[in-house]
């Protein structure tokens, strides 16, 4: 795979990100990030239809671009949408019954940096049609040029093997431009007390400024 149609993919991922389930999705950035393309495919185009995803004309095009068989009838097996729908999700202030996240916070922080990491930061995540059932969902930047679905896949792997959670984490490059619902996560996000601090996560190796940062409330 070339780096032009990763960085489409990457992009195609962005999108579908709150559309798509979370498993579904999640299936499809790891198979991707580790080269398996049919399975990513298979995992992306059956999600889509079986979980009545729609999709505009321009991102069927879109998707149809990167495909290993362009006439795939999966695709066209798609429904489509006049417009990208509104997100399915807000995020808003964690309620005091939400789980401690203490432990995440420090996974995420240790492995942020590794994957190209600078900040990152946590919110409430709530479905629109039950706002009973939330969870804790992180928005981890990374600097330009880094692996976003590399970092999803490690910081996800890391999560579930170290902490035992399945929490959600979008990974976004930092200072571009991102689709709705990314978009909505990040602004959350932003709107309380970062995990990182408000600064810059450290690489690994780097000298401590002394003062150490802790997790977000």
């Amino acid at each position: 795979m070339d780096a032009r149609t990763y960085a489409t993919l990457t992009e195609v991922c962005g999108w579908l990100a709150g559309r798509l389930s979370d498993t579904v999705l999640d299936a499809v950035r790891v198979h991707y990030s580790v080269g398996e393309e049919v399975l990513a495919e298979s995992a992306m185009l059956l999600g889509l239809a079986m979980e009545n995803v729609g999709i505009t004309a321009g991102e069927r095009e879109r998707i149809r671009s990167v495909l290993d068989d362009p006439g795939d009838p999966d695709l066209d097996a798609v429904p489509e949408v006049a417009r990208v729908p509104p997100p399915a999700f807000h995020f808003v202030a964690a309620p005091p019954a939400a789980p401690h996240p203490g432990r995440a916070d420090e996974v995420i922080l240790a492995q942020a940096p590794r994957h190209g990491g600078r900040r990152v930061h946590r919110t409430w995540r709530v479905p629109v049609d039950d706002p009973d059932h939330g969870t804790w969902l992180y928005v981890v930047e990374v600097t330009p040029g880094a692996d976003v679905l590399g970092a999803y896949s490690a910081l996800t792997s890391t999560l579930n093997v170290e902490a035992r959670l399945l929490w959600p984490v979008e990974v976004v490059t930092e200072g571009a431009s991102l689709p709705p619902y990314q978009a909505a996560a990040l602004t959350a996000a932003r709107a309380g007390r970062p995990v990182s601090g408000g600064r810059r996560v450290r690489p690994p190796g780097a000298r401590s400024s002394g003062r150490p940062a802790g997790p977000g409330g």
